[in-house]
């Protein structure tokens, strides 16, 4: 009963440790990608305010940073890691490189998103005397929103695989037990039982994107 009840413990605290880390590096990414996304769609050479050399910088910029392999680029993202949060190590230092891992993916899923917003529905704000501002705030996001959620969906998933990677140079949570204490002490069924609850996870993330677009869309 014991060994039960430190199997429960130990999975139970690498569960939680996953979902603070995909949460708030959720938020953070979202917080660094959107705006990022948002100024790519607006200042393309189709967007509402066309700059083309700002686009292409800003583009190569978010082209760069998504070429980066998430564990290469933790490791680089270590001393920053450092400072933000005094220490390199465990849950709360992977939060920093997922955020910044997870940001130009989130600006391109943005920038898509907005993209792909009917260009009528735009010049018919543009008629009405609406300001950029007021087009990207009341038309685009809001016609957009259903793509967005989707979008948001699959960075959320995409973040569990990071965190996951993450496990294998300390950065806690359902990859750190798998690694730690399923691969290297030979626990088939500690491994076995953190694949379970990622692969819970990604399909209840899923489900639950895929049911709030669908609605955000019947309500259009």
């Amino acid at each position: 009963m014991t060994n039960i009840g430190a199997f429960i413990d130990l999975v139970g605290t690498a569960t939680a440790e996953t979902l603070a880390m995909v949460s708030l590096s959720t938020l953070l990414s979202l917080a660094l990608g959107f705006p990022l996304g948002v100024l790519l769609c607006v200042t393309a050479p189709t967007g509402i305010s066309p700059r083309p050399v700002l686009s292409q910088a800003l583009s190569r910029v978010v082209n760069v940073l998504r070429s980066f392999p998430f564990i290469i680029l933790m490791i680089l993202l270590f001393p920053l890691s450092r400072v933000v949060v005094g220490t390199s190590i465990g849950t709360a230092a992977t939060i920093v490189p997922l955020s910044i891992a997870a940001a130009p993916f989130v600006a391109r899923i943005i920038e898509s998103a907005l993209k792909e917003v009917d260009p009528g529905v735009v010049q018919a704000a543009r008629a009405m005397g609406s300001l950029n501002r007021q087009i990207v705030l009341k038309v685009l996001i809001p016609e957009a929103l259903p793509a967005l959620v989707s979008g948001t969906t699959l960075t959320v998933i995409n973040l569990i695989g990071y965190s996951a990677m993450a496990g294998a140079i300390g950065g806690g949570g359902l990859g750190d037990l798998a690694i730690r204490y399923g691969y290297q002490r030979f626990r088939s069924d500690i491994m076995a039982a953190a694949v379970l609850i990622i692969l819970a996870l990604v399909e209840l993330i899923q489900l639950a994107g895929n049911r709030l677009s669908a609605r955000l869309l019947a309500r259009r």
